[in-house]
């Protein structure tokens, strides 16, 4: 007897591995589309992914004047999956009505007066708009935030009961960051940098340098003893302008032990050439490039505005700087992690928490929420 399918219908702007959010759309899609039970449909503007077992729908969207695409994608999605019928609709963006939102960023008119301070422009009244039907929708039944980060901040600005929210931190591809070939790559990049096997390497990845903190990384360095600091490197990687970090490294005196790799394609390769990872920001939802990390075997330094912290025991499987962290508190953490056994029992316990967040996993616990909401919708009807 063949067992009963389930629609699912996951709403995301682009589909495919381009992005944080986007990227933790498509692992679990094409992760639950195994899945004999589910039926999996994307809605979303754009495809990037190759053929799968999933059916893709295209959402146009209106693009001029801008404060329409928001409001022209929510409309555009909420009509094209009304001409079927989905057991859950599952939405990665703002939409109007949806059984379950998975919020990868944080609440948008914080973000813009927050973070960004400035002022909302008509875009992002619209995407505010957006965004408050859809949590205030009676039709939503439950959100899914990316980190305890992520919960707080919505908890702050709507009435969402407890009962409806729960953290789901994404996961990471164990095999492809934890990989048999690693100590190759480590000689074949630290050789093309010119950086000897007994360098201790942090590794940093971030495309916005001021947002991820750089400047602080670099000071924290230049407060490690001259005779400490002889044998670290600073290897960055991502797009960014590196002229004033030149010569911020330059003035403190640490000129030369800061490396520019640019983009990279082939990122699990590179974890393998570091001994730690650094990404102090300002604010990360969650930050998948620190999962990767850790699944690589690197213990990270990380801020507590950074939502994987909440996989991050201090002291354990990396460091988890204060409240506002100074260049103080920095070397101190950089000089903790430059004893090599310290470095190696992190990592090895960074890799177990990595274990727990396998792809496999979060999609599996994502698929008992679906047939929780299906289970309790039927036996409510």
């Amino acid at each position: 007897m063949e067992r009963q399918k389930h629609k699912i219908a996951v709403v995301i702007p682009q589909y495919g591995r381009i992005g944080g959010a986007e990227n933790v759309a498509f692992q679990l899609c094409e992760k639950l589309a195994e899945i004999p039970e589910f039926d999996i449909h994307v809605f979303a503007r754009k495809q990037d992914a190759s053929p799968s077992r999933i059916t893709f729908h295209r959402i146009p969207m209106i693009h001029f004047p801008r404060w329409l695409q928001p409001i022209s994608f929510a409309a555009f999605a909420k009509r094209k999956m009304a001409t079927l019928s989905f057991d859950i609709v599952h939405s990665h963006e703002r939409i109007f009505d949806m059984d379950i939102m998975t919020f990868h960023g944080i609440p948008h008119d914080v973000w813009i007066r927050n973070m960004r301070k400035k002022s909302l422009s008509g875009f992002d009244q619209a995407t505010c708009w957006v965004e408050q039907k859809g949590i205030l929708n009676p039709s939503l039944k439950m959100i899914l935030p990316v980190s305890t980060l992520v919960k707080n901040e919505l908890l702050a600005i709507y009435p969402i009961p407890e009962s409806r929210i729960s953290v789901m931190h994404p996961g990471v591809d164990i095999a492809r960051f934890s990989r048999p070939d690693a100590e190759f790559h480590r000689q074949r990049i630290r050789t093309r940098y010119g950086m000897a096997a007994s360098d201790i390497v942090m590794l940093f990845v971030g495309m916005n340098f001021e947002i991820k903190r750089l400047d602080l990384v670099i000071r924290g360095i230049a407060g490690v003893s001259a005779a400490k600091r002889s044998n670290i490197k600073l290897l960055i990687l991502g797009k960014g302008s590196p002229a004033p970090y030149q010569k911020m490294a330059s003035e403190l005196g640490v000129g030369d032990r800061i490396i520019f790799a640019g983009v990279v394609n082939d990122i699990e390769s590179w974890y393998s050439a570091g001994d730690m990872f650094v990404m102090p920001s300002v604010m990360d939802t969650f930050g998948l490039v620190v999962l990767e990390a850790m699944a690589s075997r690197l213990p990270v330094i990380i801020s507590p505005t950074v939502g994987a912290a909440d996989l991050v025991t201090h002291g354990v499987n990396g460091i988890v700087l204060p409240d506002h962290p100074s260049a103080s508190d920095m070397t101190t953490a950089i000089n903790c992690l430059l004893a090599i056994n310290t470095r190696r029992n992190m990592g090895e316990n960074a890799h177990k928490t990595a274990l727990d967040h396998d792809w496999n996993r979060v999609s599996a616990k994502l698929a008992n929420v679906y047939l929780h909401i299906i289970n309790a919708r039927r036996h409510a009807s």
